[in-house]
C-alpha cells in the first residue's frame, strides 16, 4: 500500500463512477518531475499525466501566469472575441506552417472535429456517404465516432452499433492503403496518429508519411494526423510528423498543449481551413481565456528553456540506457518511439509493473498489454532518466524471470 486509502479501491471514492482501474495512490502536490502522495511518499513521474505535464509540476512561470489570468477572466463565451485565442492560434500556425485553428478542450473533441471536417469536405464535393481511412491499433477517443475510428475491439466492446464510414488498414503499408481504397469514390480522408500511443507506441515511418501525403494530394483527400499525444515537442520536433518534412491538412492537438489545463485544438491547412462556417461546429469551454493563457505560456517556456532539444537529448540517453540494461534479456522485444515518447515491448503481459513501479517510487503506464510506456515531462534531466532506469530495469528483469 502506497497511500492512506482502503484496500478496496471502490471504497476510496464511493460517489465517483467506477470507470478507472486506479492504483491506491492519491497525489497531493508536485515539483518538476516529482510528485508526492497524501502520505508524503515521493515518486519520479515518468508518465507526465499521460503526456500532459509538458513543463513539469508547479513550474513557477506557468503558475504565475495562470494566477494572473484567474484574477482577470477565466471564461468568456465564444459569442465574443477572445484575444488570447488569436495569440495562441497565430503561434500554432507559425510552428506548423498551416493556416488557422479551432479550439476545444480535449483530444477527443479535437479528433471529433477532424472527423466532422472530413465529412463536410466530402459533402461539399457532392459525396453523400463519405468514408475515412483509419488504422489498426489506433486510438482516437471514446466518443461514439472517435471510438469507431479507434482500432481496439476491447474498448469498443459493449458500445455498438458503431458509426459507419470507416475503412481500416495496417500501418506503414502504402500498398494496403491503395488496395483498400481502389475505385472507391467515397473516400475523403486518411486519419492516423504519427505515433500510436495507446496502441503500443508504434510509429508511422517517415517514408510512409511522405507516401500518404502524395496519395492524398493525388486523390484530393484530406491527410489528417492525430498529434494529440505525440505532438507539442514530445519527439524533439513541435509535431512528430515534421520529421518527415510533410504538412497535414488537419492536425488535432491536446494533452501537452496546456501543461495540465485542458486545451484541445484542430490546426488546419489551406485545404481544410475554410470548410467550417458559423453554426457548423462549436464549444462552450473551448478557447476560454484561462486555457489559452496556459497554451501561450507553455509554448513560451518550451522555447525559452529549449525543451525540444532536451526531449531529444534526454530521450536518446534514456533509450540507450534502457537498451543496455534490457537488450539481452530473454523476453525483451524492442524499444520504440522517439524523443520522450518511448515504449518497451516485452513478450508477456506486464500490467503488474505499474503497481510494482509505483511501490518503488516510479510512475509509468502499460499499454497494449505488453508495452511499458513512458511520456514524462519535457524538463526531465539525464540524471532523472538514469533514476528511471535504476528503478525500472530490475523490476522488468524480475517479471521476465517469473513463470507465466
Amino acid at each position: 500500500m502506497t497511500a492512506a486509502l482502503p484496500d478496496h479501491i471502490e471504497a476510496a471514492s464511493p460517489h465517483v463512477m467506477n470507470t478507472y482501474g486506479r492504483l491506491p495512490i492519491a497525489l497531493s502536490h508536485g515539483q518538476g518531475c516529482r510528485v508526492w502522495d497524501v502520505n508524503g511518499k515521493s515518486y519520479l513521474d515518468a508518465l507526465g499525466g499521460i503526456a500532459v505535464n509538458t513543463v513539469g509540476h508547479n513550474h513557477p512561470r506557468l503558475v504565475a501566469a495562470l494566477r494572473e489570468q484567474v484574477g482577470k477572466i477565466i471564461h468568456s463565451s465564444n459569442y465574443y472575441h477572445v484575444p488570447l485565442q488569436e495569440t495562441l492560434a497565430a503561434k500554432l500556425v507559425e510552428l506548423s506552417g498551416l493556416e488557422n485553428v479551432f479550439f476545444c478542450s480535449t483530444g477527443l473533441e479535437a479528433n471529433e472535429a477532424a472527423l466532422k471536417l472530413a465529412r463536410k469536405f466530402g459533402h461539399d464535393k457532392g459525396i453523400e456517404r463519405p468514408e475515412i481511412v483509419v488504422y489498426e491499433k489506433a486510438f482516437h477517443g471514446r466518443s461514439i465516432a472517435t471510438l469507431s475510428a479507434t482500432g481496439n475491439p476491447k474498448v469498443q466492446a459493449g458500445f455498438g452499433p458503431l458509426v459507419e464510414g470507416f475503412i481500416r488498414v495496417p500501418i506503414n503499408d502504402i500498398n494496403e492503403l491503395k488496395a483498400a481504397t481502389e475505385g472507391n469514390p467515397n473516400v475523403v480522408a486518411v486519419f492516423f496518429e504519427a505515433i500510436q500511443g495507446e496502441g503500443g507506441v508504434h510509429s508511422m515511418t517517415d517514408d510512409y508519411l511522405r507516401q500518404a501525403r502524395a496519395l492524398c494530394d493525388e486523390r484530393d483527400w484530406l491527410l489528417m494526423i492525430d498529434e494529440v499525444q505525440c505532438g507539442m515537442g514530445r519527439t524533439g520536433k513541435w509535431f512528430a510528423h515534421q520529421w518527415s518534412g510533410i504538412k497535414p491538412d488537419v492536425m488535432p492537438l491536446a494533452k501537452g498543449l496546456g501543461s495540465g489545463v485542458p486545451v484541445g485544438a484542430v490546426v488546419a491547412g489551406p485545404r481544410a481551413a475554410h470548410i467550417f462556417a458559423p453554426g457548423n461546429h462549436g464549444t462552450t469551454f473551448g478557447g476560454n481565456p484561462l486555457a489559452m493563457r496556459a497554451g501561450v505560456e507553455t509554448i513560451r517556456i518550451m522555447e525559452e528553456d529549449g525543451l525540444l532539444e532536451n526531449a531529444v537529448t534526454v530521450g536518446n540517453h534514456l533509450r540507450a540506457a534502457l537498451s543496455r540494461e534490457l537488450g539481452a534479456l530473454p523476453g525483451f522485444k524492442e524499444i520504440r518511439g522517439r524523443g520522450l515518447m518511448l515504449g518497451i515491448e516485452l513478450t508477456k503481459p506486464c500490467g503488474t509493473l505499474v503497481n510494482r513501479a509505483a511501490e518503488n517510487g516510479l510512475l509509468i503506464s502499460v499499454t497494449a498489454d505488453t508495452v511499458i510506456r513512458m511520456v514524462p515531462s519535457l524538463i526531465m534531466t539525464t540524471a532523472e532518466a538514469d533514476e528511471v532506469v535504476a528503478i525500472l530495469c530490475p523490476l522488468v528483469r524480475q517479471l521476465l524471470q517469473e513463470g507465466v
